[in-house]
C-alpha cells in the first residue's frame, strides 16, 4: 500500500473533502469533561479519573446551548464524558434539557445505583419528551470485558444496566468491537443471552467500530498513512456523517464532533452560530466514520 499519508496539515486540508452542515439536529455535551471514574484501554478520548483535558459543564453554562440549540432546531440532545453522573449537577442538567427535547446519556453504569435509578425513571414519566440511557459494556464475561474496562467492572455494570431495568428503563448496551467476534451473530447472541439473565425481554444492542485515537492507539496502534478520506473518495455525498447533523460542546467551546474533542482543529468556535460552516475530514477517525458507517446517536 503506498503511503498516501499528506506532508503537511496544510497539504491535508487541500486533499480532503469537507463536510457541510446540512441541519443542526443533534446537540452533544461532554458534561464530565474528560474526568472518568474509569480508566478504559479502548477509549478514544483517554478519558481517566486524572485526565483534566476538558473540565466539566455547570447548567449555567449548558443553558445558553440549550437556548441557542433551540432556536437552530435541534431535535435531540447527548451527553457523554468521561462518566456524566460525575457531574454533581447532572440531574438538574437532565430536567432542564428535558425541557427542550429528548435526552441521552451515554454511561457506564457504575453510578446507577438503585435511588438513583427510581429518581431517573420519574423524571422519564413526569417529561414532556423521551429520556435515554446507553450502558458500555465490551465483554459478555467478566474474562473479555475487564481487561479493557478494569478488573471487577464486569459485574458493576451488569448491576447498574439492572437497577435502571427494574426502574422501569430499559437502556441501549453500547458494544465497542474491541474483539473481532463482538459484532458477529454469535457475539450479538451471547450479548442477548446476557441481558435475557437480566430478564430483559427486549433487549437493545449498539456496535460501534474502535476509533484509533487516544487510548486505543496505544493498546493496538494508530492509523496507517493510508486511512484517510480524500477528494478522489466521492460517496455521492456525505451527509451519512453524523458531522453532517450534529455538534459538541465542552467546556472550551464547541467541536465539529463528539470524537475530536481532543483534536485542536476540531474546534470550530465558542457558539453554535460559529459552527455552521463546513469541516474539512482531514483526521484518520473521519475514515473510521465513514467506512463503518458510525453514528454516536442512538
Amino acid at each position: 500500500m503506498p503511503d498516501l499519508s499528506p506532508a503537511t496539515p496544510a497539504e491535508a486540508s487541500s486533499t480532503a473533502p469537507w463536510v457541510e452542515l446540512r441541519s443542526l439536529d443533534t446537540l452533544w455535551f461532554q458534561v464530565s469533561g474528560t474526568v472518568c471514574n474509569l480508566a478504559c484501554t479502548h477509549c478514544f478520548v483517554s478519558s481517566s479519573p486524572t485526565n483534566h483535558t476538558h473540565e466539566a459543564l455547570s447548567l449555567a453554562e449548558i443553558v445558553p446551548y440549550l437556548e441557542e440549540g433551540s432556536a437552530l432546531g435541534v431535535k435531540e440532545y447527548y451527553f457523554t464524558g468521561g462518566e456524566p453522573f460525575l457531574n454533581p449537577e447532572m440531574e438538574q442538567i437532565l430536567e432542564k434539557t428535558l425541557e427542550y427535547g429528548p435526552a441521552t446519556v451515554l454511561t457506564n453504569g457504575l453510578l446507577l445505583n438503585p435511588d438513583r435509578c427510581r429518581k431517573l425513571a420519574r423524571m422519564a414519566r413526569d417529561c414532556r419528551y423521551s429520556l435515554d440511557f446507553r450502558v458500555s459494556l465490551d465483554g459478555y464475561s467478566a474474562a473479555t470485558n475487564d481487561p479493557i474496562r478494569g478488573a471487577g467492572t464486569f459485574e458493576r455494570i451488569l448491576a447498574g444496566i439492572s437497577n435502571l431495568f427494574k426502574a422501569g428503563l430499559n437502556p441501549v448496551i453500547t458494544v465497542t468491537e474491541v474483539y473481532d467476534d463482538n459484532g458477529s451473530i454469535e457475539g450479538k447472541t451471547r450479548f442477548f443471552a446476557l441481558l435475557a439473565e437480566l430478564g430483559i425481554e427486549k433487549p437493545r444492542l449498539k456496535m460501534l467500530p474502535v476509533f484509533r485515537i487516544g487510548a486505543e492507539a496505544e493498546r493496538t496502534g494508530a492509523y496507517e498513512s493510508w486511512q484517510r478520506l480524500r477528494t478522489s473518495d466521492k460517496p455521492g455525498s456525505w451527509d451519512h456523517l453524523q458531522c453532517s447533523s450534529c455538534r459538541m460542546v465542552t467546556d472550551q467551546g464547541v467541536w465539529v464532533c463528539p470524537i475530536l474533542v481532543n483534536e485542536p482543529d476540531g474546534k470550530m468556535g465558542a457558539e453554535l452560530a460559529d459552527t455552521l460552516n463546513a469541516f474539512a475530514m482531514t483526521h484518520s477517525a473521519c475514515w473510521t466514520c465513514h467506512v463503518y458507517g458510525v453514528s454516536c446517536k442512538t
